[in-house]
């Protein structure tokens, strides 16, 4: 008997820990829920401001005291100069869009650029740091079609690239006037991709039917659990080569110069070689570039924060892991190419 309680209560204890936990879990994301509606909405940055706190911190903390007034009253004497300036200075929009498989970020690039566009003129320019290694074909698409808005209005564009634009995000860069890329960036990758596992033999050897019913000849092709045949492969090779096709007509309507036989393989290529194929433009980083704008213009990042349903957020934990094998397929990629 006192074993049958000891295990029972061992058994009580196991279930208390394991019902905390999931209420520590709901709390958390209830919790960050409400921060994300306290937050919802459009803000902007001056990064001109920024750069110049960054730069005054550090001059605090290595300067001597002589030294720190001599710069702060350097400093003082610019703000009061700016401020009995009449002269107004150009204005750069900044804005920061990573990439997933969906391009979710689509939702709030799409408010971004209407918020910009509203108020911009053509002596402003839009500045977009892109990070995107691409994914499904219509979401990346609507996010490039939101890009070519500011294009379309004849407002600078540049889409400044410190790590990957490829595929979905090459379309999304091709947009641009002017694309900066830092040397070792990964672009290019204009080709399309299919792939899906097919489980019929695994069904058919424990004796499960797999039934599809479709109208149209071509509703469906190839499937995950019927059976796929040489015509299902071959239209399903078809309509790829339809996207592709759509891909690289979207690439010469942006940058005309490329030559796409050369360029439109599926391969991908670092900054550098980037340039010399003229998929870019100039090599340097986002925070050089704008460094080097905020002496003359004034920089103003741009982000529109949207509330994420509960389901939503918790989908997108699914999603986050399956960015992380896709992105642990690329870096296998890469990685396989460099000399060890």
């Amino acid at each position: 008997m006192a074993e049958f309680f000891a295990n029972y209560g061992l058994f009580l204890l196991k279930t208390l820990t394991i019902v905390a936990a999931i209420v520590v879990v709901i709390g958390t994301i209830a919790a960050a829920g409400k921060k994300a509606a306290m937050h919802e909405g459009m803000e902007v940055e001056n990064l001109n401001g920024k750069y110049r706190s960054l730069a005054g911190a550090l001059k605090k903390a290595v300067l001597k005291k002589g030294d720190r007034k001599a710069a702060a009253k350097a400093e003082k004497s610019r703000q009061k100069a700016e401020a009995k300036s009449s002269e107004t200075r150009p204005r750069s929009f900044v804005i920061d869009f990573k990439g997933d498989l969906k391009a979710s970020a689509a939702a709030s690039l799409r408010e971004e650029v209407s918020a910009i566009l509203d108020l911009a003129t053509s002596d402003d320019q839009v500045i977009v740091r892109l990070e995107n290694h691409g994914g499904v074909v219509h979401e990346h698409g609507l996010a490039a079609s939101q890009l070519a808005r500011i294009r379309d209005r004849e407002i600078p564009l540049i889409v400044s690239v410190d790590k990957v634009a490829a595929s979905g995000g090459y379309l999304m860069a091709c947009v641009a006037s002017r694309i900066v890329a830092a040397p070792f960036a990964i672009l290019g990758s204009i080709g399309v991709i299919a792939q899906i596992p097919n489980f019929n033999r695994m069904l058919d050897s424990h004796g499960v039917d797999f039934e599809q019913v479709t109208a149209g000849q071509y509703k469906r092709n190839v499937t995950m659990f019927g059976k796929n045949t040489d015509a299902d492969r071959a239209k399903l090779k078809e309509e790829l080569e339809d996207v592709h096709a759509l891909f690289k007509a979207a690439v010469s309507k942006y940058r005309p110069s490329l030559d796409l036989d050369k360029v439109a393989t599926g391969e991908h290529w670092y900054g550098t070689r980037a340039l010399e194929l003229g998929l870019v433009d100039d090599l340097k980083t986002s925070d050089e570039f704008l460094t080097e704008l905020a002496k003359d213009r004034e920089l103003y990042r741009v982000s529109y924060k949207i509330k994420q349903p509960l389901p939503k957020r918790l989908m997108a934990n699914v999603d986050s892991a399956l960015e992380k094998v896709d992105a642990a397929a690329w870096r296998q990629r890469f990685e396989s190419r460099i000399p060890r």
